[in-house]
Parts: C-alpha cells; sequence; structure tokens
C-alpha cells in the first residue's frame, strides 16, 4: 500500500490552515471529551508511549507521569502549538512531524500507541494503523478514540452525504468506519465501547498480534457494541 500524495499533502494544508482556531473551535466539544480522554490514558501501558496525531497537544494534561511520550503529527503549525502546550505544561515530550503513514521508527520501537480524533483525517487509515501496529511491540495495547460513522440508517445516511464538505473545510471524514479499519490493519480487537451519540463516538481498545505465536485478528469475548 503506498502513500496518496497529493490527498496526505492536501490534508497537512488543511490542518496548518486550521492550526490558529482549532482550539477555539472545539471549546464546546472539549467539555464532553476532557473526561474521555482522561479514561484513554488510564489504558495506556508503557513506558514508551507512541500518541499518533498529537496535534496541539490537547492530551498532554492526561499524560501519566511514569510514561515517555513520543507525539508526531503531519502538521508543523499544530506541532507548533503542541511545544508551546507542552512548554507551559512544563512536560518532557518528544514531537515530531511525521506522517501517520509512514512512522519512521523502528519495528517494535513502543510498548504502546495512542490516538484521539486522528483516523477520520489520516487519508488511508488502514495504511496508517498497520504502520501503529508495525512500530508497536507484540502484544503491546493500542487505545484509540475516534468518531465513526453511525450504524443508523438515516443518520448513517447523512453522514455520507455531508462527509465530501466536511472533510474540505475542515480536514475529517465523519463516515469512518474505524472499528473495521482496525481490525483489517491486523490487531486484536479487546474492547470497544460506546460513547454515545447514537453510536457515532467509541472508545477502542486493541493489541499488536504475535504473528509468530499464530494469532489471528479477531475480537475477543470482552468486546462489547
Amino acid at each position: 500500500m503506498a502513500v496518496d500524495v497529493k490527498e496526505t499533502m492536501l490534508t497537512r494544508v488543511r490542518y496548518n490552515r486550521i492550526a490558529p482556531v482549532y482550539d477555539l473551535i472545539e471549546t464546546l466539544a472539549e467539555r464532553r471529551y476532557s473526561d474521555w480522554r482522561r479514561r484513554v490514558w488510564s489504558l495506556v501501558t508503557g513506558p514508551r508511549v507512541l500518541e499518533v496525531g498529537v496535534g496541539t497537544g490537547k492530551n498532554m494534561p492526561y499524560y501519566p507521569p511514569d510514561i515517555r511520550v513520543t507525539g508526531v503529527d503531519l502538521s508543523e503549525k499544530m506541532l507548533a502549538r503542541a511545544r508551546r502546550r507542552a512548554e507551559r505544561l512544563g512536560l518532557d515530550v518528544t514531537l515530531i512531524q511525521m506522517d501517520a503513514q509512514a512512522l519512521d521508527f523502528p519495528d517494535d520501537a513502543f510498548d504502546g500507541a495512542v490516538a484521539t480524533f486522528v483516523f477520520c483525517s489520516v487519508p488511508d487509515p488502514v495504511l496508517g494503523l498497520r504502520e501503529m501496529a508495525r512500530v508497536v511491540k507484540p502484544g503491546g495495547r493500542v487505545v484509540l478514540l475516534e468518531h465513526v460513522r453511525s450504524e443508523h440508517p438515516v443518520l448513517g445516511r447523512i453522514m455520507d452525504l455531508l462527509d465530501p464538505l466536511v472533510a474540505r473545510l475542515i480536514g475529517p471524514h465523519i463516515n469512518r468506519r474505524t472499528v473495521d479499519n482496525v481490525r483489517r490493519a491486523g490487531f486484536i480487537v479487546e474492547r470497544v465501547e460506546d460513547m454515545g451519540a447514537r453510536g457515532i463516538f467509541k472508545l477502542i481498545t486493541a493489541r499488536v498480534g504475535d504473528s509468530e505465536a499464530g494469532e489471528e485478528p479477531v475480537a475477543s469475548k470482552e468486546e462489547v457494541a
């Protein structure tokens, strides 16, 4: 699977454009997301953790003290704001401009990984997820907080119709089937939590299988709708 260079560049341009107002745009949404972010980071296993799509650093206040975070993002302007946030919080975090679809890390470089509201924006989400699986060691936990296409027949169709406009204006695709994409990328899905809003928000906990042990990427009995 090759990176779509044109679409990736367009995504970078979009997020560079909205970086100065990104936090302002999501002020109201963060009242809901803050508790979810805290829940995400309570599930993270370290000590070496990769945050894909670190953005402006909204997760930084929730980083556990006993982990070492490396954050990557496609947009240099989003990263600039993340660096300023890290300085304000006094955090020692490594921040690197990098494409999630082509992570410049060796295999098994991290003990775990996190992404929040990211794989709605990665041009090829399965490619990005496979890269995440590659750089996390076998058995490592990956925690994703994502908004996905609603399974409600009417709402889902509305999201399909609005998706091209939303993606063009602010970047994310609102009709991604991210749980399916996680499986397609080869993860073992352990749990899917419905965070509300007609199933649009999902908290996905998965782990990287050990190919040498012959583990199959199937959902465990713990999975819930």
